[in-house]
């Protein structure tokens, strides 16, 4: 039989090309329509997919970012929510705490959280902006150094240069004081320097892994698009450092002296320490099937009562369960402002229902200012937000190019009495391909400072003009909205 059909082959063989890619083609159209949640998105990829069945269906598999993907991973997470949360009941917020801190409108806010998050208000935190690369890695240095029991540490990013040295050292003299050491770095930021951090830091009998993939054998293809961006360090289950800095020696001045690129992260303890620990906890059992459980990594109890303190949620975000949580909170943020959203992104492409959010609140009175780097380290994005700008422009927003160095901080600051921050960014991958965690902080002190650290870069930047963005030649015009086609996938 096999043989009759190989005979056909030399005759036959366009037919029988032509009847595979019609197959094929239709299994993905359908896909496609079933799976996709916007119907411009399912449009878009049914029409690649018809004018070439065949290729179009290999480009869908490949970079669509279909219910199939997300429901398998789902799938595979499913079972990671029986670990130990420590949750401690007795400092959940309360709606009166909130409207005390925040004010009523931000009510909405907590209950919205209480929805869409699995994560609780707490109470009893404690919060410490860490504005340089310098100042985070000596204090995250500091932290491991000082580590008695278990250091728990998930990054996108964990360079193999000077600083990412440093803190192989540091992970492997922890090990050697007996203290249990897990390391997490992302299969696509692991490949970010060659050779991997992960091979040093095995060398050093730490135990290190990579999430979603292997790096002899290459990224797992169904999942290669979907990444933890998130940048997590535990330590003894009392501190917990979060926010947006990967580790990579170009953040400080040490070693990239005035080249060094900016960025913001956060030192916390509290209860909200629990929530964080739960989420880089179950990304290290999904990779390795390993229960983090036991006296080593216990929760510290927290050091103030419920009621003191600042009120800080933890917002953990994903192509599983926890999918588009930022977007969600985001929406309501932008919802509920009354006079002043303040945004500091390096990456800005909002998808249709935040922009329309942003410009809604700026109609409504609301001043929304929105900085973004002037000098961006990733081009083609850069161009792609340069062709976006025009939407929220012409609606009464405003956006400043901020000078000097790069800066990678996601900052967020409404009514300066409310603040998010965290890993997310502004743009598609963040917000629908990547595993974040971000921070909701119900606290007017802090927001204020995020507010006045965001007013020092609008003060020196410069104002994107509408105007001055029609006058620039068609031909770059152009091209910047043909890159921005492709912004889902930059």
């Amino acid at each position: 039989m096999f043989d009759t059909l190989i005979s056909y082959w030399p005759v036959y063989w366009p037919h029988i090309v032509l009847g595979l890619s019609l197959v094929i083609g239709a299994i993905a159209a359908i896909h496609a329509t079933m799976t996709k949640e916007e119907v411009r998105s399912a449009l878009g990829w049914v029409g690649v997919i018809m004018l070439s069945p065949f290729i179009g269906a290999l480009v869908y598999a490949i970079a669509g970012v279909n219910r199939m993907r997300r429901s398998s991973l789902t799938v595979q997470r499913d079972g990671m929510t029986d670990i130990e949360l420590y949750h401690l009941s007795h400092y959940d917020a309360t709606p009166d705490q909130v409207e005390d801190v925040s004010g009523r409108n931000f009510i909405a806010m907590k209950r919205l959280g209480d929805v869409v998050s699995r994560c609780n208000l707490t109470s009893g935190n404690n919060i410490e902006v860490l504005q340089s690369g310098d100042i985070a890695y000596a204090a995250m240095l500091e932290a491991i150094a000082q580590a008695k029991r278990s250091i728990l540490l998930e990054t996108y990013i964990f360079d193999n240069d000077e600083i990412g040295k440093k803190f192989a050292d540091a992970l492997g003299k922890a090990v050697i004081r007996g203290v249990e050491v897990r390391v997490l770095v992302d299969a696509v930021g692991a490949r970010y320097s060659t050779p991997s951090i992960v091979g040093l830091l095995r060398s050093k009998t730490v135990r290190a892994e990579v999430f979603n993939g292997q790096l002899i054998m290459g990224l797992r293809l169904p999942y290669a698009n979907l990444r933890t961006h998130r940048k997590i360090l535990i330590i003894d289950g009392a501190i917990a450092f979060t926010g947006g800095m990967n580790i990579r020696e170009g953040f400080t001045k040490e070693f990239a002296q005035d080249h060094a690129a900016q960025d913001t992260h956060f030192r916390l303890t509290g209860p909200v320490v629990t929530d964080i620990f739960n989420t880089a906890s179950e990304d290290w059992r999904f990779t390795t099937d390993e229960h983090l459980s036991g006296s080593a990594w216990a929760v510290t109890p927290p050091a103030l009562h419920p009621g003191e303190g600042l009120l800080v949620r933890a917002v953990p975000s994903g192509p599983d369960k926890s999918l588009e949580t930022n977007h969600k909170i985001m929406m309501g943020a932008f919802s509920v402002a009354e006079k002043h959203i303040r945004i500091m992104t390096p990456y800005l492409l909002p998808d249709r229902e935040l922009v329309s959010a942003l410009v809604t609140a700026a109609r409504r009175g609301v001043i929304v200012d929105i900085v973004v780097p002037a000098q961006n380290n990733l081009v083609l994005v850069d161009m792609a937000m340069t062709a976006q700008f025009d939407q929220l422009l012409k609606d009464g927003c405003r956006i400043w190019r901020a000078k000097g160095a790069f800066n990678h901080s996601k900052l967020m600051s409404v009514d300066d009495v409310w603040a998010y921050v965290g890993s997310s960014n502004l743009d598609p991958r963040s917000l629908r391909l990547n595993f974040e965690i971000d921070l909701e902080v119900y606290d007017a002190k802090t927001a204020a400072g995020l507010s006045k650290r965001i007013d020092q870069y609008v003060a020196t930047g410069t104002s994107v003009k509408l105007a001055e963005l029609k006058k620039r030649p068609f031909s770059r015009r152009l091209l910047e909205r043909i890159v921005w086609l492709g912004s889902p996938y930059l």
